[in-house]
């Protein structure tokens, strides 16, 4: 018997997987409600396209569900193993796109309005995700994982199978790499003052 879709709310995602690993569909929409946006956002920080972070949302849940039969739970968070996969499947995408010119990758598309007060926080966002996209591959990994989705550094270093101290030192240099990168645009940007 399956539970509601309302009760499944406060069940765990290792709980709700192994629901669906035993056949559950509610516990798998439960799941996929939970976590699509969250795979999404990283996808789409890591790409910088939209349409790419879908089809890689899409794998990234794919294989969660292939997975979920042999689930252990306790051994990995759900969210954790699902970041590292996601990382993982950006990366590879982003090592096919090397030999593409810069200027043959479409900008992404803005959804937003064109309201007046958002311009400056969206110039700052675009600075920033321009910023983020010339950084190493490992360390845009780190700086998006911590200050963006706001994992820990413990948690940061199971997705991305590295020490914590590697962590670290991934993302102060890549910090220090936005702070160059963005330093001539302060006032541009709105940032002196």
């Amino acid at each position: 018997m399956q539970m509601p879709f309302d009760a499944m709310t406060d069940l765990s995602d290792d709980a709700l997987l192994a629901l669906y690993g035993n056949g559950d569909s509610m516990a798998a929409a439960s799941l996929t409600a939970r976590l699509t946006p969250m795979v999404f956002r990283l996808a789409k920080r890591l790409l910088s396209d939209a349409a790419e972070a879908e089809d890689v949302t899409q794998e990234g849940m794919l294989r969660l569900w292939k997975i979920a039969p042999e689930w252990r739970q306790g051994e990995a968070k759900v969210s954790t193993w699902l970041y590292r996969v996601t990382t993982n499947l950006c990366t590879d995408r982003l090592r096919k796109r090397r030999g593409v010119a810069l200027d043959a990758i479409a900008e992404p598309m803005d959804d937003t309005p064109g309201i007046e007060a958002r311009m400056i926080s969206d110039n700052r966002a675009e600075a920033l995700n321009g910023a983020l996209a010339k950084l190493p591959d490992r360390q845009r990994e780190a700086v998006v994982l911590r200050h963006i989705e706001g994992l820990a550094n413990p948690e940061i270093a199971e997705v991305l199978d590295i020490s914590v101290e590697a962590v670290e030192s991934l993302i102060a240099r890549g910090k220090r790499g936005l702070a160059v990168m963005l330093l001539g645009r302060k006032q541009e940007l709105g940032l002196d003052g």
